[in-house]
């Protein structure tokens, strides 16, 4: 199955489930914005997806090295991860140890929102076009 993804749908898909672990991440960080300690959390998606795309074209055929996750509820899931998570530098750091610049974080979710409904979109109208070849219109 995973060979058959990653020929109608190439990068996307690992597209998307980087997009949503870095829109969660935000979102985390947004929540605790006032929790004394909180240390912000941050993704590169540049790197993640430089990773994906390595392990994708070094996998022999058959395994098509699909992006692994710490989260074993997860689809995909399983004990290493090519995600790398660390915490952000805040350029002024709050008394109470926290971290979390609001107003960087909500520019960054509205990206990444941005981004990751693009992509969505795109799959969506991959889908449709499969599907309508298979029908044969």
């Amino acid at each position: 199955m995973s060979i058959i993804n990653d020929r109608l749908l190439g990068i996307h898909d690992d597209a998307l489930i980087l997009q949503e672990r870095n829109l969660k991440l935000r979102a985390e960080n947004i929540a605790n914005a006032d929790t004394p300690g909180y240390k912000a959390r941050v993704m590169s998606f540049d790197q993640a997806m430089e990773t994906a795309l390595q392990t994708k074209s070094s996998s022999p055929a058959g395994s098509a090295g699909r992006l692994m996750t710490e989260d074993p509820r997860q689809m995909g899931g399983g004990a290493s991860s090519s995600i790398r998570e660390g915490f952000s530098v805040p350029d002024a750091p709050a008394l109470d140890g926290n971290t979390v610049d609001l107003d960087k974080e909500r520019v960054g979710f509205t990206q990444d929102a941005v981004g990751y409904q693009t992509t969505l979109s795109f799959l969506n109208s991959r889908v449709a076009g499969i599907k309508k070849a298979l029908s044969g219109q």
